[in-house]
Formats: structure tokens, C-alpha cells, sequence
């Protein structure tokens, strides 16, 4: 790993979570975040932006496809006492 991506922090309380500061050189493009915790160590990922799921059905182009009719019955009343 090269040594320009390593830094030292300090971490400090936020309430009741414990916090740090992102140096400007390390902030991520993101509004988002996934934290996970393997072997004692925090890893942070950000989540891409755009993944949302409207933003990801607003790019889809509609179907052409013609679905079939389907006859639409009454329900049937269904004695329950």
C-alpha cells in the first residue's frame, strides 16, 4: 500500500458514537456509505451514486410488449364465522 494513501487520525466522540474526520484528500463521491467490520478492522465503501431504485426505473425504456387480458372476476363471499 502506498504510503500517500495511509493516515494517522484521531477519533473523537459524537454523542454517544464514536467519529472521525475524512481528510479532504480521502472523501469519497458519494453521499452514502457501507461500513463493515472484518478481522478488527472498519472498511467504508461508498454506495455509487444513481443506484436508487427510481432513479434506475427512470432509465429504463418502456415495454413494447402487449400482455394478455386477464378476466377480472368478482371475489366470491366466503363465510369466515
Amino acid at each position: 500500500m502506498p504510503t500517500d494513501s495511509i493516515r494517522r487520525l484521531s477519533l473523537f466522540r459524537n454523542g454517544r458514537n464514536q467519529a472521525l474526520r475524512i481528510p479532504r484528500d480521502f472523501e469519497l463521491d458519494s453521499d452514502e456509505v457501507i461500513l463493515r467490520k472484518e478481522d478488527g478492522r472498519l472498511i467504508i465503501e461508498p454506495v455509487p451514486r444513481g443506484r436508487k431504485l427510481k432513479e434506475l426505473l427512470d432509465r429504463w425504456e418502456p415495454l413494447e410488449e402487449e400482455f394478455p387480458d386477464i378476466e377480472d372476476l368478482p371475489v366470491e363471499p366466503e363465510d369466515i364465522f
